[in-house]
């Protein structure tokens, strides 16, 4: 049977307008052309974020706790005060330790005026050398008794001091671990308190991971999972020593200033960097997750793209779009990736679609 010219026109111009769309899905569609670079090689080690300050506020005397004056998530300042102690106790050791001094202090009188007499005396041919010695020695443990009275007040005063505590800097409250109206004794725990300005990530590397690393001056990157973030180190600190029974050696990694919405406690990972490499990587954003499969959309040459499965390395350093991802297996050097893989899944579909009918 033959067709017309007009018929045999409209058919293909029907056929070019279906067309038409996936032409530009394809033309659209975001690519990236996959070249070897060369990164620098890291080890990852897991931390556990720490704050550089913190203090852990304890009790000095034993007292029942009448005023709480932060909780915790409170900020405070250096030498706000957070908590006070019933002090009648200590008052009452004040006014006793007081009563010792004065009384030191008459007896002290009452020596000098004796020794004044026994050389008055002395002097005269009254008394003998004998009766001089004992007043002098006499006059000489008023002293004593004056100065360890005095020690005692001291001690009392401070004693009675420690019923207020403030903060030592300033900061936020992590923990509370008393309540208003409990007792406190001495050594007691009250309060947590640590400075959120100064973090860092402390890391405790096998001797062999550390001598892998070299003796040069360590340069690292924090990955906070959690939060999706990268955080270049500020410094990095080696511990002269070894834990003699774990072989590991303790690791300080400084978080730059003003690491916002870090928590210490929290879970981190170093990424260490060493010497660098030629490796090919892909964007975060094109890998297609499905169960246990990995796998990118790879241009075809053909305008269409086939999705073809990877073995992935480590996740690089970057923060969201940004990050991205070492490939192993998979994928050769100079071939052509989807940035969207669910555009390129859509197009994949519709020219499988067309093949098939």
């Amino acid at each position: 049977m033959s067709h017309s010219p007009i018929s045999l026109a409209a058919l293909l111009l029907g056929f070019a307008a279906a067309a038409a769309p996936f032409a530009n899905a394809r033309a659209d569609l975001p690519t990236e052309r996959v070249e070897a670079r060369t990164l620098a090689a890291t080890h990852i080690a897991e931390s556990t974020i720490e704050a550089v300050r913190q203090s852990t506020l304890a009790a000095q005397v034993a007292g029942r706790v009448v005023e709480l004056g932060a909780d915790a998530g409170d900020p405070v300042r250096a030498g706000q005060i957070l908590l006070r102690i019933d002090a009648a106790e200590a008052g009452q050791a004040v006014a006793a330790a007081e009563a010792e001094m004065a009384r030191a202090e008459a007896g002290l009188t009452e020596a000098r005026a004796n020794l004044a007499r026994s050389r008055s005396l002395f002097e005269r041919k009254f008394v003998s050398q004998a009766v001089l010695d004992q007043s002098q020695a006499a006059f000489e443990a008023a002293e004593a008794q004056l100065r360890a009275a005095r020690a005692g007040r001291g001690q009392a005063a401070s004693v009675r001091g420690h019923a207020t505590v403030a903060a030592p800097f300033a900061g936020l409250v992590a923990a509370r671990h008393i309540e208003s109206g409990e007792m406190a004794q001495p050594g007691r725990e009250l309060l947590t308190l640590y400075d959120p300005a100064a973090l860092r990530a402390v890391v405790d590397l096998p001797q062999q991971r550390l001598a892998e690393l070299g003796t040069g001056p360590l340069n690292a990157k924090i990955e906070l999972p959690d939060q999706r973030r990268w955080l270049d180190a500020a410094a990095v600190t080696v511990l002269p020593a070894a834990d003699a029974r774990t072989h590991t050696v303790r690791v300080r990694i400084d978080l730059p200033a003003g690491s916002a919405g870090v928590l210490p406690g929290s879970f981190a990972r170093v990424h260490f960097l060493s010497g660098a490499s030629a490796r090919l990587t892909v964007p975060a954003a094109a890998i297609v997750r499905r169960g246990e499969l990995t796998a990118v959309y790879v241009a075809d040459g053909k305008g269409g793209f086939a999705l073809r499965q990877l073995r992935l390395g480590e996740t690089l350093a970057g923060d969201g779009a940004g990050q991205r991802v070492e490939v192993l297996a998979g994928l050769a050097d100079g071939e052509t990736v989807a940035l969207d893989p669910v555009q390129a899944g859509i197009v994949a579909r519709s020219v499988a679609n067309r093949q098939t009918k």
